[in-house]
């Protein structure tokens, strides 16, 4: 039964990444789907102390994940998802799972980085190709945003590495 629940909840993680990337949204639904696997895997390990130290670590995440959304360094949905995640990890693997996270975090944040200088670059590039006569009828470029990091990519990663290389609680 262990392994069907990873199994469920490994195609959830991945709708959840592959949505993220998309529209930068993590539907609650689905996090709270993955909320409900991580109490029926409590269940199914039947053990009263491991189940009561993961409600308690879950507890511990959601108030930190809520001041970081509070804060605006996480999105709303990433601090549920987060949340949802701690109770399917469980609190025996929520150390090794947050330390891969933030390795999976920073190495995204990175890629975005890259990818827009790389796309500033060739915009700039662009424009210099194009001569003086071409640039005063072309559109002014928007001021730069401040790029957004699909988080639930970096938090759905990371559980799958840790359902799949310690699947027991």
């Amino acid at each position: 039964m262990q392994t069907i629940v990873i199994a469920v909840a490994i195609g959830i993680l991945l709708a959840i990444a592959y949505g993220d990337v998309r529209t930068r949204r993590i539907p609650n639904a689905l996090t709270a789907a993955i909320a409900v696997l991580g109490l029926a895997r409590l269940m199914l390990a039947d053990d009263l102390a491991a189940a009561m130290h993961t409600l308690i670590a879950s507890a511990s995440v959601f108030t930190v994940a809520f001041v970081l959304f509070w804060r605006g360094v996480f999105g709303g949905g990433d601090a549920k998802l987060l949340t949802a995640m701690a109770l399917l990890v469980g609190s025996h693997e929520l150390l090794d799972f947050l330390l891969i996270m933030s390795v999976c975090g920073g190495g995204l944040g990175l890629a975005i980085l890259a990818r827009d200088a790389f796309r500033a670059r060739r915009r700039d590039t662009s424009q210099q190709l194009a001569g003086p006569s071409t640039l005063h009828w072309a559109e002014p470029t928007p001021p730069s945003a401040r790029p957004t990091v699909p988080y639930g990519v970096a938090i759905a990663s990371a559980a799958v590495v840790i359902l799949i290389l310690r699947p027991v609680l």
